[in-house]
């Protein structure tokens, strides 16, 4: 199954039902008064939060998405039935954007509907009109309209840690061997197209595919994949022992992350930034390098805040010693 991490469709909430013009026929007095009852109110339409991630795979060919409308008023006096509710099941970490006012609404929680659009209510019968002065009124109204409008929905991954780096830096590899993952691998730039989940523990792992430099800019796969770290807990920083230049490698993937979510300055978003999120750095494809380079790698790197790890998939002991390390390192985050 394709992963579907965007797209756009129209939602509609359901019309209210019209009031109707109707009269009381009683068998002792044959004109007995308006009795024309109210339409019934247009369905709300919501949404709400699922961990089924391929959710928006089941959308991509339904454009359209409407609640049910209110039922029109009917004789003696009685309301239209309203319209059915819907709820829309999106993706934890789903965005969901108004085309036209541009306001978005961020779905973080599983099984909460979110108020999206407002059925219409319903018209008034000719019983609704009924008084002193007017004692045989035909007036009536029709059901308001619902709201409507088209919706952009991006899924942003709510994951623990997410492996970030250049293409070929061994995230989908190093993924695979933590985890009961079967991310594709190949010797060649972009064989990542879109992110891979993996669990560990309890803990989610994703891959996130290869950065360049200009992604925040929208260069290569740009944005696409950048959102996908915004809402990520740890970051996982590998560098590919095939760069000479580690520290290098390593400050133009910052770069990028800090230029696509920069922190602010108010206080109010502290933690939240790309460039402030706990992370660690690990060298990868120790076994391509003898042990003065690799050495020359650790020192040049050693002068950064972040923990530094180097593996080699191949290395089962370390393989093992990291997966200990970083789900202690998890464990210290939930009870901090």
């Amino acid at each position: 199954m394709a992963f579907v991490d965007e797209l756009k469709i129209h939602i509609k909430a359901g019309d209210g039902g019209k009031g109707v013009e109707r009269w009381r026929h009683d068998k002792a007095k044959e004109f007995g008064g308006p009795s024309g009852g109210d339409g019934g109110r247009g369905g709300n339409v919501y949404v709400m939060g699922s961990r089924d991630l391929g959710l928006l795979f089941g959308y991509r060919h339904k454009k359209a998405f409407k609640a049910e409308n209110g039922a029109p008023g009917a004789k003696n006096s009685s309301h239209g039935k309203d319209g059915d509710d819907l709820s829309i099941k999106l993706p934890i970490g789903s965005v969901v954007t108004d085309l036209r006012t541009k306001r978005s609404l961020h779905v973080l929680s599983e099984g909460v509907p979110i108020l999206l659009l407002r059925g219409g209510d319903g018209g008034f019968g000719n019983e609704h009109y009924k008084s002193a002065t007017n004692q045989r009124p035909k007036k009536t109204t029709p059901g308001y309209p619902g709201e409507d409008g088209s919706f952009y929905i991006e899924l942003q991954l709510v994951v623990d840690v997410g492996f970030v780096g250049f293409p070929n830096a061994g995230k989908s590899s190093l993924l695979n061997a933590l985890t009961n993952a079967s991310a594709k691998v190949g010797s060649y730039q972009f064989t990542t197209l879109e992110p891979n989940l993996g669990d560990l523990f309890g803990y989610i792992l994703a891959d996130i595919p290869g950065l360049i430099e200009g992604a925040s800019e929208g260069k290569g796969l740009g944005h696409k994949f950048l959102r996908h770290v915004k809402r990520t807990k740890m970051i996982a920083h590998l560098i590919s022992l095939e760069n000479e230049d580690v520290m290098g490698a390593y400050q133009s993937i910052r770069n990028e992350l800090e230029q696509y979510d920069p922190p602010t300055s108010e206080g109010g978003r502290a933690g939240t930034a790309l460039g402030e999120k706990d992370e660690i750095i690990i060298l990868t494809k120790t076994d391509l390098v003898d042990e003065v380079a690799l050495k020359k790698a650790q020192q040049a790197l050693s002068v950064l805040k972040p923990r530094l790890f180097t593996l080699s998939i191949y290395d089962a002991d370390a393989l093992k010693h990291f997966s200990d390390e970083l789900v202690k390192l998890l464990r210290k985050k939930e009870h901090a």
